[in-house]
């Protein structure tokens, strides 16, 4: 038996042997130009040793890295993750690809390069057939020589920082399947020809700057199934030619400035499960495509945001169907679970447009709206209400007559008194909308509202907001005010109480001074409010210059670093010195209202509540932190909208441009900065110490951001954040440098910033569906009287779990 086992094992280890040959056989190692080429790549990449090994086999054990017949045929960076030395000492050249003769994938999506596409990668890498920089922090434009990739198949540049346009050039890439370009900043018009791709099943051109209009030889792409041309300026109508595209099945146009009426040919798209024209300026009576969609399961249709008038079809099928804010009128879809009908002109429905409005709107386009010869319905009377009651009491004592003298008398008390509570309820209701409105200003009168407003003309109108509709106003003295008008039939009773309750109890030279208000009405409220000449943040960090040559101008530095210090003394004084502290919620460039010395002044405040300390991530103190966060990163990087972005687009944009923020290097900071600013060495570090204060506020766990009154110190004190002594002699980070310990924490758990996206999704943004650094200098040199860094960021809450690196 010892034999026979012996014998047994010995043709296993054989028959391993044999495999193992074979395999080696069939991954050799790669020829040696190749095999240097992908050292070098290692070392300027600087690939973790766990990925690749220098002393391993290439082809067999490299991650991401495959061969055939000695060649090196695809190079998959995507999850790989980069040494210590790779972290601190980035090269990210990526040069050594040319000695890849035979290369047909080059994969390095969510891998950080932040280098433009070279020149010589379209001429060189005749062979790729799939080329995936997204999410990879591209910068530059798009090269012509990608026009020679002949084989190409597969082009993903999305969620870059890509800019010009779109060259011609990508007309000869007939064998492309797909092509994203989305999330950059693409300019000028979509090129005619991008229509000679033939083979194109997807093509994304979303979230750009695209303007012009929309080609009308699209529909020569008879294999399309996905068209993304969303959030650009595209400034046409809808061409019918689109419902040529018969595989159709995701069609996004939405949040442009499209016009015109919406093709009735679109419904001949059968295969559509997708349509989003939302928020553009189209107009004209519905088409009636009930018969097209009869069938439809499982389908979403979002035609939200237009100019869409007159009757609506309730033939979609199963589909989820979003008609609000238009001016839809007629009798309303019966099924309110499918469809979303608010702010439209349904006289049956709750939550739609003053009558008013609608009645203007049909008027416009010449069709009747509404019953009673064109008059509103009358509003509900009090009297005739007081009459039935009082009858009531006539029935009620006549019922009871006969029980007795002296239960009628208790009865009619009691009556008596219930009547008068109703009484008082009707009528003096609106004055008691809050517990007490002494803290709200002068008491305006409607009549005197309406003058100041030219009874509320859509020439006095600045904007449409979530809580109610902002009017420019001129008082009888001459004075500039801003009145909201709250329709309660439109908007959250709640949301309107919680503004007011916040004036009552909160006073502050940081928030937009009340000027008064006025409750007469029961479901309609105005709140006025001081007229802020700078607007807010968010159209007044560019404004047009004086003459067409200038362009936009603009805010510099020093008044952005003004803007955010007033930000965070305004949410500090929400946090600490209010009892119990108040959270804002809110928090956007559009909340951040500026004076005529753009001086901060914080407004928006209906979603305002107070802290709920362990509750609900978007009731505490920390949310208004992270929120205040990705608006100091709008001061930093000019870029708009960071801080009303969706749970998706955040993440995306916070993943690609957080690892600029470093702890080791200064420099980095130049290449997310507006490149609009103008500064000095001096301000450069000024502008690295937002930043970092930024990216401390977007810490992913809650409990390690800095309280607001440390933000405020910070950026009162930024040579502070970024000078610290621990950094520029080289020891052992220090207890007491919040800097060091904080950033430590982001390098050990969020080294490639992906953990920010999870916990953002957590936090919540409301309406989703959607590290420190180096300083070149030390302490000694800054001036006597500014505090030192451990008391500009304190130690936060769990130190010895950072230090730990738990």
């Amino acid at each position: 038996m010892a034999a026979e086992l012996e014998i047994s094992l010995l043709f296993t280890a054989l028959m391993l042997l044999n495999s193992a040959a074979a395999t080696a056989v069939a991954q050799p190692l790669p020829r040696p130009v190749e095999r240097r080429a992908l050292l070098d790549l290692r070392s300027s990449l600087g690939i973790s040793a766990k990925s690749w090994h220098k002393k391993a086999n290439p082809c067999l054990n490299w991650t991401g890295i495959e061969c055939r017949n000695g060649h090196v045929v695809a190079i998959k960076l995507s999850g790989l993750r980069r040494s210590n030395d790779g972290k601190v000492n980035p090269r990210f050249a990526v040069d050594s690809l040319q000695n890849f003769p035979f290369l047909s994938t080059f994969n390095s999506s969510r891998f950080f390069l932040a280098v433009p596409i070279p020149v010589w990668l379209g001429t060189n890498l005749s062979n790729l057939r799939v080329l995936d920089l997204s999410s990879s922090s591209i910068s530059g434009s798009i090269p012509l020589s990608l026009g020679s990739l002949s084989s190409l198949r597969w082009l993903n540049l999305s969620n870059n920082s890509i800019t010009g346009s779109i060259p011609i050039a990508l007309e000869k890439l007939q064998s492309l399947t797909v092509l994203d370009l989305s999330q950059n900043s693409l300019t000028g018009q979509i090129p005619k020809d991008i229509s000679s791709l033939r083979n194109l099943t997807i093509l994304d051109l979303s979230l750009n700057y695209l303007s012009g209009a929309i080609p009308l030889d699209l529909d020569l792409l008879s294999k399309l199934k996905q068209l993304n041309l969303s959030r650009n300026s595209l400034r046409s109508s809808i061409p019918s030619h689109l419902a040529n595209l018969s595989e159709m099945e995701e069609l996004d146009l939405g949040f442009n400035s499209l016009s015109g009426e919406l093709p009735q040919e679109l419904g001949e798209l059968r295969s559509l499960k997708y349509l989003d024209v939302s928020r553009n300026n189209l107009t004209g009576a519905f088409p009636n495509w009930a018969a097209s969609f009869n069938a439809a399961t499982a389908a979403v249709f979002n035609f939200s945001g237009n100019l869409f008038y007159g009757n609506v079809s309730s033939g979609f099928g199963d589909a989820l169907v979003d008609l609000s804010s238009n001016y839809f009128g007629g009798e309303a879809p019966p099924s309110e679970r499918r469809f979303r009908l608010s702010n439209n002109c349904f006289l049956s429905r709750e939550r739609q447009r003053e009558f008013e409005k609608c009645s203007e709107f049909y008027k416009d386009v010449g069709i009747p709206y509404g019953s009673n010869g064109g008059m509103p319905p009358p509003p509900p009377l009090v009297e005739p209400m007081k009459r039935r009651r009082s009858k009531l009491v006539y029935v009620m004592i006549g019922i009871f007559g006969g029980i007795g003298l002296v239960f009628i008398s208790v009865t009619a008390l009691l009556l008596l008194l219930r009547s008068r509570r109703t009484r008082i309820g009707d009528v003096e209701q609106p004055h008691k909308f809050v517990a007490d409105s002494s803290g709200l200003g002068k008491a305006f009168t409607y009549e005197e509202l309406l003058v100041a407003t030219g009874s509320f003309s859509s020439e006095n109108l600045i904007k449409e907001g979530h809580s109610g509709s902002l009017f420019r106003a001129r008082l009888d003295g001459g004075e500039l005010v801003v009145v909201k008008k709250v329709d309660l039939h439109l908007i959250r009773q709640e949301l309107s109480v919680a503004e007011m309750e916040l004036f009552v109890k909160a006073a502050h030279h940081r928030l937009v001074p009340l000027a008064g208000h006025c409750l007469d009405y029961e479901n309609v409220k105005f709140l006025v409010y001081k007229y802020m000449p700078n607007g807010d943040l968010s159209n007044a960090l560019y404004r047009l210059a004086n003459s067409e040559e200038e362009g936009l101008q603009s805010l510099d530095w020093i008044t952005r670093l003004k803007i955010a210090i007033g930000a965070a003394e305004a949410l500090a004084y929400l946090h600490n010195e209010c009892s119990p502290p108040l959270v804002h919620r809110d928090v956007q460039a559009s909340s951040i209202l500026l004076d005529d010395k753009y001086e901060v002044r914080l407004g928006s405040f209906s979603e305002a509540c107070t802290s709920a300390g362990q509750g609900s991530c978007s009731n505490t103190c920390a949310y208004d932190v992270y929120c205040l966060g990705k608006v100091l990163l709008e001061l930093v990087t000019g870029n708009l909208g960071i801080s009303k972005m969706s749970d998706a687009d955040a993440q995306q944009w916070l993943d690609r441009n957080l690892p600029f923020i470093s702890i080791y290097d200064k420099e980095m900071v130049n290449k997310i900065m507006d490149p609009s600013l103008i500064v000095d060495e001096d301000l450069l570090e000024e502008v690295w110490a937002v930043a970092v204060v930024a990216k401390s506020c977007l810490n992913p766990k809650a409990s390690r951001r800095p309280s607001m009154r440390h933000v405020v110190r910070a950026l009162e004190n930024p040579f502070k954040v970024v000078r610290d002594e621990n950094f520029s002699s080289g020891r052992r980070l220090s207890r007491q440098s919040w800097t060091a310990v904080l950033f430590g924490s982001w390098n050990h758990s969020s080294s490639d910033s992906s953990n920010v996206s999870s916990q953002t999704s957590k936090e919540g943004l409301r309406w989703a569906k959607g590290a420190g650094s180096r300083g070149s200098g030390t302490n000694q040199h800054s001036s006597s009287h500014k505090r030192s860094s451990s008391e500009v960021f304190p130690q936060p809450l769990e130190m010895e779990d950072v230090e730990s690196g738990n």
